[in-house]
């Protein structure tokens, strides 16, 4: 099985936040990763607003390790679409129904959502696909 993982979850990796633990039991339960190519401008606008100096400088280099290791999915027009059909259907945020649009391209239902955005997780299992973490 692989995993999906939405910038909630990997934030949890470089930020002392609740639940932090959890997650990274959950993301260490499996050596394969799934994102979208939107999680690096995501993680790292949150990192940017979040650390500075060599708390940054450090989760700039842990994600740097974790996003070589993940199985991108790009955003073209045809992902788009799919996003555009799933927000208006599920009422998502734009940017949550980028990362649902990613995960149906991946095998609608195929991969577990890792989320700790609980709105995320409401329109994933609206469409009847498994989640994690929240």
């Amino acid at each position: 099985m692989s995993l999906y993982l939405d910038t909630s979850a990997l934030l949890k990796r470089y930020l002392d936040e609740p639940d932090s633990d959890r997650f990274d039991a959950i993301l260490g339960s499996d050596p394969v990763w799934v994102t979208a190519a939107i999680t690096l401008v995501e993680v790292r606008r949150n990192l940017t607003r979040t650390l500075n100096g060599s708390d940054l400088a450090a989760a700039r280099e842990q994600f740097g390790h974790d996003w070589d290791r993940c199985h991108i999915i790009e955003l073209d027009r045809f992902l788009c679409v799919t996003a555009a059909e799933i927000a208006e259907l599920t009422l998502a945020r734009s940017l949550d129904a980028l990362h649902l649009a990613a995960i149906h391209r991946a095998g609608p239902g195929a991969l577990p959502l890792v989320t700790a955005d609980l709105r995320q997780a409401q329109a994933a299992r609206a469409l009847g696909w498994m989640t994690l973490g929240c």
